[in-house]
């Protein structure tokens, strides 16, 4: 995913990515599905995702954050 910010939060990723129909959705989707950040759990959806990371969102799609060239 291309971002033209300095960084993305992990509800918004997964609003403009489509996993959620809403943020609001991302509080609930994050209690019912594993994320890992950097092959790390991480639940956040506050979490700062900045250009280089990357998000797996396990069983459901592996995305990486790629900023503005």
């Amino acid at each position: 995913m291309k971002i033209d910010r300095p960084f993305i939060t992990l509800g918004q990723l997964l609003k403009e990515e489509g996993i959620i129909p809403t943020g609001g959705a991302a509080k609930w989707f994050l209690r019912e599905h594993d994320v890992k950040i950097n092959d790390e759990l991480d639940q956040r959806r506050g979490k700062k995702l900045y250009p280089g990371d990357k998000v797996e969102i396990v069983g459901v799609e592996t995305v990486t954050i790629q900023g503005e060239q």
